[in-house]
């Protein structure tokens, strides 16, 4: 059974810092690419950030660049996800993703199992 788990969500100010965390199980973790996607009220979910298998390569959207950097452990079987200079609109559930084929195929629908997310949220 794979399972994906979110952990490192929660309350932060404005320009502050939290490291969001993604524990797999059940799947041979270091064939996967891995996603961030994160999903604000009333708003479509949506892909912030990648990497692939490997860890060599990686995607960002324009709203993280920057200020999110994401990172994998093969020999844990887990992926990172550091956000800094969280701004309030990065408030959202957070969810991690994995997918096989091809790293530049990024829609949600591409990406084939999925953690039950974890909340940030960032005050004003």
């Amino acid at each position: 059974q794979v399972q994906l788990v979110e952990s490192g969500g929660g309350l932060v100010q404005a320009g502050g810092s939290l490291r969001l965390s993604c524990a797999t199980s059940g799947l041979t973790f270091n064939n996967y690419h891995m996603g961030w996607f994160r999903q604000a009220p009333g708003k479509e979910r949506e892909l912030i950030a990648a990497v692939n298998w490997t860890g060599t390569m990686t995607y960002y959207a324009d709203s993280v660049k920057g200020r999110f950097t994401i990172s994998r452990d093969n020999t844990k079987n887990t992926v990172y996800l550091q956000l800094n200079s969280l701004k309030p609109e990065d408030t959202a559930v957070y969810y991690c993703a994995a997918k096989t084929g091809s790293f530049y195929a990024m829609r949600r629908m591409e990406y084939d199992y999925w953690g039950q997310g974890t909340q940030v949220t960032v005050s004003s």
